[in-house]
């Protein structure tokens, strides 16, 4: 069985965004030569998510809106977490929701998705240097 690991680095400007990541993920992939297998990929930061779902704009603004009506950026004293000076807690629940990372089966050399599925990189409180790891073994 082959083992492969890399990290890839994001640096999102803004606080919150969804980054397609399945161009960088098939990447990993190639450079692998895993034909069949396992590809894990997760969030390495407590406020960033690893999720798999359609690429549409409309659906991105969607979770946008339902994640900022679940857990709300302001005010920032409504969450004790930020308490310690800082002013992530929503953050911390938004990945909470959105989940850590994806498993996803590997087929004949290609990642053995639905219709539509995608891999993104969900950000909840950027402006700094993140990673997500990508983990494939098989053969």
């Amino acid at each position: 069985m082959k083992s492969y690991r890399k990290e890839l680095w994001f640096n999102i400007s803004s606080r919150r965004a969804f980054i397609n990541i399945t161009p960088q993920v098939n990447e990993c992939l190639r450079e692998s030569g895993i034909k069949e297998g396992m590809l894990l990929c997760n969030a390495m930061h407590i406020t960033a998510s690893v999720f798999i779902n359609d690429d549409e704009s409309g659906l991105h603004q969607d979770y946008e809106r339902w994640l900022e009506e679940l857990a709300p950026h302001e005010p920032i004293s409504q969450y004790l977490h930020n308490r310690t000076g800082e002013d992530n807690g929503d953050a911390h629940l938004k990945r909470q929701v959105m989940g850590r990372e994806v498993l996803v089966a590997i087929t004949e050399g290609r990642l053995d998705f639905g219709p539509w599925e995608q891999i993104f990189y969900g950000e909840f409180d950027g402006r700094r240097k993140k990673r997500v790891l990508v983990k494939i073994i098989g053969e």
